[in-house]
């Protein structure tokens, strides 16, 4: 079996890496004995799967092969028949039931163990097993005592380690054992004479291997004899080494005592030092000279020596206090004694400096502000400053001023209190200062703007003409009126009704006859003289330029006289403000500053305000130059041009309420509208103010809401009228849009130009098409009869049949249209549509040329239904294409 066993597993399983671990020779039972081998096997392979393959010889008897494999898992049951008698039956439950007969009953339980192993080791689904012994399930059963051992081992592997060491032979063990099978004839058939043919080859190997030993007996006891020798040696060996460590011990203890005392001279020597170093540091950074001392105490803060003394000495103070101690020096009274000396010199200085700057304030302030104290006529003084508009420079005392910087540094880092007492008087003064000079600079200001419109008397009405009279005079007049606008940022969005004091008079323009798209209570775009505009942009350009530096002075001097760079978290009482931080003063300081500036600045976002109030009234279209001049500066106010954008936004709306209010002329005829007029006059304008402007995307939001409110009001009057086609007044109105817009090209409006001529082209069509009708009408109506009748299914040659459209009743309304009668009617023609055309746009000869071609058209299409609907009737038009041409041209050059 076993010799079997190894063909089978080289043969057939080791090719497809499984392993055999159980075989028995079965017979299918009842039936006559054919021979075969259930073997059991698992793959080499993870995961392991485990089969019983049925193996039998083939026909001629030369080789195994696999006839049948079921899978361990589809084992239900193994039914054993007895389990107290020996039985070579035994059943297997697959998918159904195969009966097998062993050769023997040794070889079945070896079988069964096997099965019982793989199914406990392998399987979750147990299999059951009937009529088996439980010894067979636990251990090898003792059937298999009578088995050769070889054969029991190989065959069933008797427990589960035989499953575990299972090993595969090599190439070489199976060529040797082969060799050696060939050498004895009868190795596969006599088994056990085999075996003790092994055996005793095994037993003259080992009876060699023992001479050997006992003739290598003499070399191993000169080997032990030289070991003993060696252990002699050591222990001598070891002795000495013993004496020289007794030796050595002494000197060692020799060598610690040495250590000792010079471990104590070093620790001595390290104390000396420390306490040197203590001293030298406390001398070096807790001692304030005399001079210093003196400074503190009585030194000179006007002179430039004196405060370079006190600022020297303030540093060594600050110095000196704020040396980080180390542990220890707060027990030192010596310590405690300068702390306390250093405590009262900040303390002492401290109020020397306070007062000293703040009487520096009050000097500085009364002094720059001495043309508005008492005794001085403000209104006098206003009147000298016509001729100028600048602000008061405060550069001088600004440098007087820095000159204690470092010193206003000191107090920060040292009384915080007094520091932002200090900063408080400074903005407290200064914000009175500011306040008068800016109001007197705005005063002129507006007298200068309000001026603008003087050489525009007589086209004010008679509020204007009260704000614009000459300065001495009409001064109170001029202040009544700022006091009106002063203050209030809100009036800056009233109603167009309150704006409409200033009105325009009677002008011979037909624009100043209807409501204008620039009229916004104000002056007409005709009326208002470009220079006034060009001017009040310079006015608004030099206030700006004026508050610029002067703000940005101020807000530099701020940072470094009162050192804001390093604190940026100070924050003093004072009222927060929306500042514009755009250049001047680090980022890192603007909480601080932007306090500060408010509260020094706080008239200007009043004034400025009022100003702009003043140049909205005197026209809506300042707050295009208001808008674009305050992108441009840097102010400390962003509030401003909020109320600028709102001007501007109240300027647009207010021109499309008044296209939607237009009326226009029962009985006059229309031509171009005054709002598509002022439209154009209005891109104008914007694109000159707006060039190269940082707020070019607000400019183009407004064009759109513009433009669209022109298209649909210009179709609204288009419907409305009644003297003038509606295809004319579309066609003129968007030929003009058309022609304004690609001349400035606005890129925003690129779609509209598109629609614009779009429909201007629409419209020019069907005004020709519906006016070449007239001249010709009776043909009209009668080639329109024939198209419809071929429209309704009658052949084309049978045309001629029908009573209505017979040949003589085409002979008889050809006749009525010789070549005189059509010049004739041409020229009546061109006579209407120059009544319904405007001189402005001049499109009279578009139009007439236009109609030319329509009727040359419309000629050769008659000609051509003549051709087709009656052919061979020799019936031609009384006059030819070159008659039309020669009438067309004619008409035109007689008008």
């Amino acid at each position: 079996m076993t010799a079997i066993k190894h063909a089978l597993q080289r043969d057939i399983f080791t090719p497809n890496d499984e392993r055999l671990l159980g075989i028995v020779n079965v017979c299918k039972a009842g039936k006559k004995k054919k021979n075969c081998f259930l073997c059991a096997t698992v793959t080499t392979e993870r995961p392991v799967q485990v089969k019983v393959v049925k193996v039998k010889k083939s026909d001629k008897g030369d080789f195994y092969k696999r006839q049948q494999t079921w899978e361990l898992r589809d084992l239900t049951e193994v039914d054993a028949k007895d389990a107290s008698k020996e039985n070579p039956e035994f059943d297997l439950h697959f998918e159904k039931v195969y009966r097998w007969l062993a050769s023997s009953t040794a070889e079945k339980n070896s079988f069964i163990s096997c099965i019982w192993k793989l199914n406990q080791r392998y399987l979750r689904k147990k299999v059951e097993f009937v009529n088996v012994s439980s010894q067979l399930l636990e251990e090898l059963p003792k059937a298999e005592e009578s088995v050769p051992s070889g054969e029991s081992q190989s065959v069933a592997g008797g427990d589960e380690d035989a499953l575990d060491d299972y090993q595969e032979l090599s190439t070489r063990e199976e060529q040797d054992i082969e060799s050696m099978m060939e050498m004895c004839e009868y190795a596969i058939s006599n088994a056990e004479a085999f075996a003790e043919q092994l055996s005793k080859e095994l037993q003259v190997l080992d009876g060699a291997n023992i001479q050997s030993i006992m003739a290598s007996e003499k070399q191993v006891n000169i080997l032990m004899q030289l070991l003993d020798e060696a252990l002699a040696e050591v222990d001598t060996i070891e002795g000495k080494l013993s004496s020289y460590e007794e030796m050595l011990q002494s000197v060692k203890e020799q060598m610690d005592q040495i250590s000792q005392s010079n471990r104590l001279i070093q620790i001595s020597n390290t104390n000396n030092g420390k306490l040197l170093d203590e001293i030298q540091f406390l001398v070096n950074y807790m001692d304030l000279s005399k001079g210093h001392i003196r400074a503190l105490q009585d030194g000179d803060l006007t002179s430039p020596k004196g405060i370079e003394a006190c600022i020297n000495a303030s540093e060594a103070l600050l110095q000196c206090m704020n040396v980080a101690l180390r542990p220890g020096h707060e027990k030192l009274m010596a310590v405690t004694q300068q702390q306390l000396l250093f405590a009262e010199l900040r303390d002492t200085f401290a109020r020397r400096l306070t007062n000293h700057l703040n009487n520096v304030f009050v000097h500085q302030f009364y002094r720059s502000s001495c043309l508005s104290l008492p005794g001085h006529d403000q209104s006098s003084t206003l009147s000298q400053h016509t001729a100028e508009l600048t602000l008061p420079k405060h550069s001088p005392l600004h440098r007087d001023l820095l000159r204690y910087a470092k010193l206003m540094e000191w107090l920060k880092n040292t009384h915080r209190e007094k520091y932002e007492g200090l900063s408080r008087t400074y903005v407290d003064y200064m914000s009175r200062l500011y306040e008068r000079e800016i109001k007197d600079f705005f005063e002129v200001a507006k007298i200068k703007m309000a001026g603008t419109t003087k050489e525009a008397k007589g086209k004010f009405g008679k509020s204007c003409d009260s704000e614009t009279s000459t300065l001495p005079r009409k001064e109170s007049a001029l202040k009544q009126e700022t006091e009106s606008l002063h203050g209030s940022s809100g009036k800056l969005t009233g109603s167009t009704s309150s704006l409409n004091k200033l009105t325009v008079q009677g002008s011979n323009s037909r624009r100043s006859q209807s409501s204008s798209l620039l009229d916004m209570g104000n002056m007409s775009a005709s009326d208002l003289d470009v220079a006034d505009r060009t001017k009040f942009d310079k006015i608004f350009e030099q206030v700006l330029s004026e508050l610029e530096p002067l703000c940005l002075a101020e807000q530099d001097f701020i940072s470094k006289f009162f050192k804001l760079q390093q604190h940026p978290t100070v924050t003093p009482p004072l009222a927060q403000v929306n500042l514009n931080q755009t250049g001047g003063t680090p980022s890192r300081v603007k909480d601080m500053v932007r306090l500060m500036m408010n509260k020094i600045f706080q008239s200007i976002e009043t004034e400025l305000n009022s100003l702009i109030a003043l140049g909205d009234k005197i026209d809506s279209f300042n707050s295009l130059y208001m808008l674009v001049k305050m992108s441009h500066h840097v102010t400390t106010l962003g509030n401003v041009l909020v109320t600028v954008k709102r001007n501007f936004d109240k300027c647009i709306s207010g021109q499309i309420r008044q296209m939607e209010e237009v009326k226009i002329s029962k009985k006059s005829k229309v031509g171009i509208l005054l709002f598509v007029a002022g439209f154009e006059e209005f891109a104008e304008l914007a694109e000159t103010i707006f060039r190269n402007a940082e707020r070019r995307g607000d400019l183009d939001k407004a064009y759109v809401k513009l433009i669209r409110a022109v298209f649909m009001n210009v179709e609204k009057v288009a419907n409305e009228s009644q003297k003038t086609p509606r295809d004319v007044v579309m066609m003129e109105n968007f030929h003009h849009i058309f022609s304004t817009l690609s001349r400035l090209k606005i890129s925003c409006l690129d779609a509209e130009r598109r629609e614009a001529k779009h429909k201007y082209t629409d419209h020019l069509q069907s005004y020709v098409i519906n006016s070449l009708g007239q001249p010709l009408e009776k043909l009209n109506h009668f080639f329109e009869g024939v198209e419809a009748r071929v429209a309704q299914g009658v052949r084309e040659e049978e045309v001629s049949y029908q009573l209505a459209f017979n040949k003589q009743e085409l002979r008889k309304v050809i006749k009525e249209y010789p070549g005189k009668e059509v010049k004739k009617g041409l020229d009546n023609l061109y006579k209407k549509v120059d009544k319904h055309l405007c001189e402005e746009e001049s499109l009279l000869q578009v139009v007439w040329h236009s109609m030319q071609d329509e009727f040359i058209r419309q000629y050769k299409h008659f000609e051509d239904l003549i051709g087709r609907c009656y052919p061979g009737s020799g019936i031609t038009m009384e006059f030819t294409i070159q008659d039309m041409l020669e009438y067309f041209s004619s008409i035109a050059q007689s008008h």
